[in-house]
């Protein structure tokens, strides 16, 4: 398959993005996607890009190694398997529109509430029943799309971890679903030669994305960090809806 100059730059955007996610800004690599979507079809777009989340994820596991809570993934990652195996068995049925309209809702919801109330709230504890329903929820759509950062946000923003925990959390949790779904997306054919040969020249930017996902971590502070991911968080939703409906539409 070639590529187009627009898609390719698109390409590097969604690697650089989804490297940063890796770096600690966790809800830019859903932005991936919905980006290289704009110029292809958003299964292919999809193939593309999970070998680069899950070279992506070694870069984030090595920088978050000892900043992450177990208990927040003994939570979520039981329910994350199970959303996985949904997505493999309903692949053929369910379309990309409605899942990306179902994430996005969820997404802009939780993003408007966060705003919207004051202050931050009581810090809730974990809980397997709420971990596992959100990481069911995100382990599908991650599968569908790998758009699984707004369902995983919804369950883990209210824990209140600090910046750097919630940022290792979630790295860890991704390197495990995307890990996972290299065995389904191999057997439905989404790991072709061809998106191989495009996700390996992409790995230049998603490595240099880790890079400075690492460096605009260690200086915005943590309140500030916050309310740029629930704005990214927005933003992404947004896209999410639009297209989806375009697409349902069209």
């Amino acid at each position: 398959m070639e590529l187009s100059q627009t898609s390719w730059l698109l390409a590097i955007l969604a690697a650089l993005a989804v490297g940063m996610s890796k770096g600690g800004l966790s809800m830019i690599g859903a932005t991936a996607v919905p980006i290289m979507a704009l110029s292809m079809s958003p299964v292919v777009a999809a193939g593309i890009m999970l070998p680069i989340y899950v070279v992506s994820d070694i870069g984030g596991l090595i920088a978050f190694r000892r900043s992450f809570d177990r208990r927040v993934l003994a939570t979520m990652v039981p329910g994350a398997l199970a959303g996985i195996g949904l997505g493999w068995a309903t692949a053929h049925i369910v379309s990309d529109a409605i899942v990306m309209l179902i994430v996005g809702l969820i997404g802009l919801a939780f993003a408007l509430n966060a705003l919207i109330r004051r202050g931050g709230g009581t810090a809730r504890a974990p809980r397997f029943g709420a971990g596992s329903f959100w990481g069911m929820i995100s382990g599908y759509t991650s599968f569908v799309s790998h758009s699984g950062a707004p369902p995983y946000q919804v369950y883990a923003q209210p824990l209140q971890l600090s910046s750097t925990a919630y940022a290792g959390t979630t790295t860890v949790f991704f390197a495990i679903v995307n890990a996972v779904k290299l065995i389904p997306y191999a057997a439905l054919g989404q790991l072709s030669v061809d998106n191989l040969r495009i996700s390996a020249v992409l790995i230049v930017p998603a490595v240099l994305g880790v890079w400075l996902g690492l460096k605009l971590l260690r200086i915005i502070p943590q309140k500030l960090f916050y309310k740029l991911i629930t704005l990214a968080l927005l933003a992404v939703s947004l896209r999410l809806i639009w297209s989806s409906v375009a697409t349902l539409a069209g």
